[in-house]
């Protein structure tokens, strides 16, 4: 210790398990460690075997003899690991051990964006973390380790800022805080209307307008009533699913009449080749070829149909699900594009095919035909 300190490095002492040892050797291991100049000292929770009450009493003990910064350090293993570490900086703790979504030995670590939000919400205590990009970073994180984030995980999860009962989306469109504990913006996430056995007409009114999609009450009477009976066999409706059954219910999906048609379609690919595609759209009977490169063959295919139609034409998301095993699998691609400039106007294709290149361009073709449709009108 004396060592580091003489190289000019910030030393942090840890007892290990330190919450289960012995109080009174404890606090002599605090004070001897002040006095060979130690700049922090961590309190560990090893195991995590402790409550909150619990870490409550044993900080403020230790704080009797620690003059130095003292700072926790809580293990998930009873899914305590974020109220015990809230209730050692009650006690006096002014430094929290945390790791993105979590992460951690065994059943991890005090979940850095949980920790965040819990000082500002409890105790009206701000750190230097920019809030916004929490969200963003947990995503990072969990496709950097491969370790999936829980959709019912607090603040960053699918479902943290997710509705489906009638009643509470009701509410929540009114005023966001009936059914929200903070507002997902803050933390970088944006509130999700899912389509459920409890979904109710006005939810499903509210998320087809985003599409343009305007339905009679009859019509969206028979949308919900078919979302029921799919979510009660067990099947998921998102987005894509939602815009093909209203419009199959509302007589649009008559390929025919689309103002955007697929002439031809080329890709180039392959080891030490740069992805290049190139197409040929009618646009309104009008012919356009164009072409683009991309960092893969679907990546070029879109880029040059963007090229075609419309610069202002952004992806907003590309989501690719196998549907049967096997190297012949069939695969299902949602696609979901934005019109720059307006965060509303936006559209959903999806297709289904054996080809990934094929049923990708299929998808974009079919979302950009409704997104020019909804912007015309």
């Amino acid at each position: 210790m004396e060592y580091a300190r003489s190289r000019g490095v910030i030393v942090e002492f840890s007892c290990e398990d330190g919450t289960r040892t012995e109080l009174d050797f404890l606090k002599e291991m605090h004070v001897a460690v002040q006095e060979a100049g130690v700049h922090k000292i961590n309190l560990p929770d090893t195991v995590g075997t402790m409550s909150p009450a619990a870490t409550e009493y044993l900080v403020s003990e230790v704080m009797k003899v620690t003059k130095v910064p003292l700072s926790i350090h809580c293990h998930d293993d009873f899914g305590l690991a974020v109220a015990n570490s809230l209730a050692a900086v009650r006690k006096g703790a002014r430094q929290v051990h945390v790791c993105v979504n979590g992460l951690g030995e065994r059943a991890g670590n005090a979940a850095l964006e949980e920790v965040v939000m819990g000082l500002l919400a409890f105790m009206n205590v701000r750190t230097n973390i920019e809030t916004r990009k929490l969200g963003m970073t947990s995503r990072a994180v969990a496709r950097m380790t491969g370790v999936p984030i829980p959709d019912t995980k607090a603040i960053v999860g699918n479902n943290a800022f997710a509705h489906e009962s009638g009643i509470h989306v009701h509410g929540v469109l009114k005023d966001p805080s009936t059914y929200e504990a903070l507002s997902p913006e803050l933390v970088g996430m944006q509130r999700n209307i899912v389509m459920g056995k409890h979904t109710g007409a006005h939810s499903v009114k509210e998320k087809l307008s985003e599409y343009g999609i305007c339905l009679p009450d009859e019509m969206l009477s028979t949308v919900v009533g078919k979302i029921k009976t799919l979510a009660e066999s067990g099947k998921e409706v998102d987005d894509a699913e939602l815009v093909a059954l209203a419009l199959h219910i509302q007589g649009q999906v008559d390929k025919e009449h689309r103002h955007v048609k697929l002439k031809e379609f080329t890709v180039f690919t392959g080891m030490n080749i740069t992805p290049t595609s190139t197409v040929v759209i009618e646009i309104d009977g009008k012919p356009v070829r164009s072409s683009d490169v991309g960092i893969g063959p679907v990546d070029a295919a879109l880029n040059a149909i963007r090229t075609a139609v419309s610069e202002n034409i952004s992806l907003v998301e590309y989501r690719l699900n196998a549907i049967t095993g096997g190297s012949d699998a069939l695969c299902e691609v949602t696609v979901k594009l934005r019109m720059n400039g307006d965060q509303k106007v936006m559209s959903v294709g999806k297709s289904i095919g054996s080809d990934i290149v094929l049923t990708s361009v299929d998808a974009a073709m079919a979302a950009i035909d409704r997104l020019l449709a909804r912007q015309r009108s």
